[in-house]
């Protein structure tokens, strides 16, 4: 009887185990990810911005994140209030993602992004800096 309540009891931990560390190990935190521009210098005007995806833990690109969250502003340059629209475009390559947008003003522009990663319960958001040449 003592070794039956036994096996039964280890058989219980190896299950809770078993369903427990895939869930604690599968998933990175939303910190684990970066945006960066592919390049930092475009010319004003009508502009495609590219900017990659990265798992800083593995150094690969994610493919299939979700941006839904996109602002283009002239806050570099203390304009926050100088913005323009962002149109998301299929990128070129998987892990990359393309915006559309005017930089009708030569300066500093911040691009503020949210995106969402498959399986990941956070949301990547990032803030990066790009040059619009005369």
């Amino acid at each position: 009887m003592i070794t039956f309540n036994s096996a039964r009891a280890l058989g219980g931990a190896l299950l809770g185990l078993s369903l427990a560390v895939p869930l604690t190990s599968a998933f990175a935190a939303a910190s684990d990810y970066e945006f960066q521009l592919v390049q930092t210098d475009i010319k004003k005007g009508d502009a495609l911005i590219a900017v990659r995806l990265i798992n800083k833990k593995t150094g690969k690109l994610v493919p299939d994140a979700v941006i839904f969250a996109t602002r283009l502003d002239m806050a570099p340059e203390g304009m926050q209030e100088m913005a323009t629209k962002v149109t998301p475009i299929p990128g070129a390559e998987p892990g990359t993602y393309q915006l559309k947008a005017n930089l009708s003003m030569a300066g500093g522009w911040q691009l503020s992004l949210g995106a969402k990663v498959q399986g990941e319960a956070d949301t990547v958001e990032s803030k990066l800096v790009l040059k619009a040449l005369p």
